[in-house]
């Protein structure tokens, strides 16, 4: 009653060639996440929620500012997950290395690790300066924003899928994933025992130390955090009783799908 992680998925979309090797799963659905985010920024500029008395908003406008929000959100959420999350305290140490991306060994290995609070805060940050910048209402540009922004979260725990990394803890229900990477347990403690037993795994195949099926806690935010939130907030996007009330549906919106 589980099912493996697809053997054929790996990180890289071409593992072990030369070049290509590098190119991953993950970064490529950061990139179709923010080609999505900037068309439904483009059809909610087509509707006219950025214009006002004065200013009639132009698709290089929401370029502009998509572009800058996407800088801040990738310097803060790279920023965040080496200075809070990694634990070994190197990039403290050495903070060039947040941003080098090779190994000891002078190979290619990309910036592995992404924080979203720290990519919510850098985003925002990025928001806010280009609004105060280009003398914008705050408030209407971040709404606009809440409705395109979700929907890319899709693909990025879709990437974190692919990568295996992020999943939920141990579960015996029938859609409980084994990720390659996931800890194992021995086998010889009564609670596993027990465990493998309501899965209806075969104990006397298995090594002695076992790796049990996780809940794809990724592709629930995917559904969620994505899919669902984005849903929400798009049919409000004409209801909103004031400017600033999507960014407040979104933030307590994924808070409290996020929590779950």
């Amino acid at each position: 009653l589980s099912i493996a992680h697809p053997s054929w998925l790996h990180p890289e979309i071409f593992p072990g060639l030369p070049v290509l090797g590098i190119i991953r799963w993950y970064s490529l659905m950061y990139i179709v996440a923010f080609s999505t985010a900037f068309w439904l920024l483009k059809k909610v500029m087509q509707e006219g929620m950025l214009n006002t008395e004065n200013f009639t908003c132009k698709e290089d406008d929401i370029f502009n500012f998509i572009a800058t929000g996407i800088v801040f959100l990738l310097l803060g959420a790279r920023i965040f997950s080496a200075l809070v999350y990694d634990t070994s305290g190197i990039y403290w140490q050495k903070p060039w290395l947040i941003f080098w991306p090779f190994n000891e060994n002078g190979q290619f290995s990309g910036l592995a690790g992404m924080s979203y609070h720290g990519g919510f805060i850098g985003g925002f940050i990025g928001m806010a300066v280009w609004c105060a910048k280009n003398k914008k209402p705050l408030f209407k540009w971040i709404d606009a924003m809440a409705c395109a922004l979700p929907l890319g979260y899709t693909f990025g725990r879709l990437g974190n899928f692919c990568n295996a990394e992020l999943y939920g803890r141990i579960t015996t229900a029938p859609w409980g994933i084994i990720f390659p990477g996931a800890e194992k347990f021995s086998k010889s403690l009564p609670w596993v025992s027990e465990f493998i037993a309501k899965c209806s795994m075969d104990i006397a195949n298995l090594p002695n130390l076992v790796n049990l099926p996780r809940h794809p806690s990724q592709l629930y935010e995917a559904f969620f955090e994505g899919l669902v939130l984005w849903l929400i907030i798009w049919f409000l996007r004409k209801k909103k009783p004031f400017d600033g009330f999507l960014t407040s549906i979104y933030i307590t919106g994924y808070g409290i799908f996020r929590f779950f």
